[in-house]
């Protein structure tokens, strides 16, 4: 990614988050001042102090460094898996169904591969190797763009299927749950594979009638029909089972997936004859990185919520969205998971501070905590992606793909409600 590119991502991203940040404190000052002056309650001001100190201690000593293990331990074995070939066989599994949504890409050409693979590792979370992946393959796209200064149909599918955000493996959700005393950290797993589901094959969908794609096509349609067919009767047997049968076959499923993936992993790394133990501590040496790089936007993000909740906005807010929902007459219980829904297109931190945030109000084994790890895994950084990759390769004109990754999003977090009403309400 070249410099003017770099500096384009970087100053969409840093306006964005920017207003945000000023807006949680510039409201939660005016909530304060207002409460004061008409209650009188001078203990408004010390809870915000209060807040700030006690979120700043918690982003660093509760948060970022349980992490640390956490992220040391997975990153480790997803290196063995990529080692092991993992991204290439999925790339195998899912190519023929590739091939039909991106009818312009010849036969053959890099950029096939390169999609695949990028594809492929966004759904193993291998978000540092999905990324130059990616980048390599809009490059590839722009050279078969007769319009350089616009986004062609095969790019703008690509960001779709990017900004719906497919993950298999939800790493940061599950160590998050883990680390704030979930009782079954893996429970959220099938649901939030549901979600993501829908939220990519929503984007696909729209996509498609845009381009005029043929979802007809025998391929496409084994594919969709198939995976659609698969989650209907996973939502449809979940939902004849008791609370505590579906308690026991969510805890067994995303138990028992996670563990036959590493296992998978390191025997995989046997058969390839790699040294499965290097591997691990490679990977593994990134984790500590990783997890320093986050803690100042942490705590940035959960003092600045901290505050907007302690003014009492963030009690507004949330009262304002029941009362909306309310008068429609729909049970509001969802609520209170929303906000990591609206900052999730914006910014990744932004939502898994809201995330966090949502965890330690409720509870993470409360209907908002794990809801708000489903808006977190249904959907990813719809701005960011979009100006990273169209930045990448000096793309102005984005036509529709702002639409396409929203409308993804949305589709996202209506299927992360109800699936978490099927599963946990």
């Amino acid at each position: 990614m070249g410099v003017g590119a770099g500096v384009f991502v970087e100053t969409i991203v840093d306006m964005v988050l920017n207003y945000i940040w000023i807006a949680f404190f510039l409201i939660a000052f005016t909530v304060a001042v207002a409460t004061f002056a008409l209650t009188g309650d001078a203990q408004v001001f010390k809870q915000i102090i209060d807040a700030t100190f006690s979120a700043s201690k918690m982003a660093v000593m509760d948060i970022a460094l349980p992490l640390v293990g956490v992220m040391t331990l997975w990153l480790g074995l997803m290196n063995i898996g990529e080692k092991a070939g993992a991204i290439r066989v999925l790339s195998k599994i899912v190519g023929p169904f590739f091939h039909k949504l991106f009818p312009e890409i010849p036969p053959g050409h890099p950029a096939t591969g390169q999609l695949l693979l990028n594809f492929s590792a966004n759904m193993l979370g291998l978000d540092n190797a999905a990324t130059p992946m990616g980048l390599k393959a809009m490059e590839s796209m722009q050279q078969l763009n007769p319009k350089k200064d616009t986004a062609s149909n095969a790019q703008i599918m690509f960001l779709a299927i990017n900004t719906s955000g497919l993950t298999i493996i939800p790493i940061a959700i599950l160590a998050q749950r883990a680390i704030l005393g979930a009782a079954n950290p893996t429970d959220v797993f099938v649901p939030l594979l549901i979600a993501t589901y829908c939220s990519t094959l929503g984007g696909i969908i729209y996509v498609s009638i845009r381009q005029k794609i043929n979802l007809f096509n025998k391929t496409v349609l084994l594919w969709i029909g198939g995976l659609t067919a698969a989650i209907a009767l996973l939502m449809w047997y979940c939902t004849c089972l008791s609370p505590e049968e579906l308690a026991r076959f969510s805890n067994l499923a995303g138990n028992g997936i996670l563990l036959l993936i590493i296992t998978a992993f390191i025997a995989g790394g046997l058969y390839k004859r790699i040294n499965v133990y290097d591997a691990f501590i490679e990977g593994a040496k990134d984790g500590f990185k990783t997890t320093i790089k986050i803690i100042p936007y942490l705590v940035a993000m959960l003092v600045g919520i901290a505050v907007f909740r302690a003014s009492g906005a963030m009690g507004y807010l949330i009262d304002g969205l029941a009362w909306v929902f309310g008068a429609m007459g729909l049970n509001t219980d969802f609520v209170g998971a929303l906000p990591t829904a609206f900052m999730k297109p914006l910014s990744g931190s932004g939502a898994k501070a809201m995330m966090i945030e949502a965890m330690t109000t409720y509870g993470p084994d409360s209907f908002v905590g794990r809801l708000s790890c489903l808006f977190q895994g249904a959907a990813d950084t719809t701005f960011y992606i979009i100006a990273l990759y169209f930045g990448s390769v000096g793309i102005r004109k984005t036509r529709y793909a702002v639409q396409a990754g929203l409308i993804a999003d949305l589709i996202g977090v209506v299927a992360a409600i109800l699936v978490a009403y099927v599963f946990f309400h």
